[in-house]
């Protein structure tokens, strides 16, 4: 595994990060001594999408949903009681 020390990760930060993405880690170093390691993520392939409709089913939802209230909508902007 490689190992680079400060200043040359911070010059060549986003080469690093390319090769560590394509699956070689290296180890960043200070004054000889390593202190962090970097690695590629681990990312599930088998993700679903979004969570759109993700309470399908769970619950009816009335066919005069868009109608609901209608009448006290209409008296609120009518000003009728």
């Amino acid at each position: 595994m490689r190992t680079v020390n400060i200043h040359e990760a911070k010059t060549h930060l986003s080469r690093l990060v390319e090769r560590a993405a394509k699956g070689e880690p290296f180890i960043i170093a200070k004054a000889g001594r390593p202190l962090v390691k970097v690695t590629p993520l681990q990312l599930s392939t088998d993700r679903k999408p979004s969570r759109l409709g993700f309470l399908g089913g769970r619950f009816k939802i009335p066919d005069d949903f868009d109608r609901m209230g209608e009448e006290e909508i209409a008296e609120a902007f009518d000003g009728k009681p």
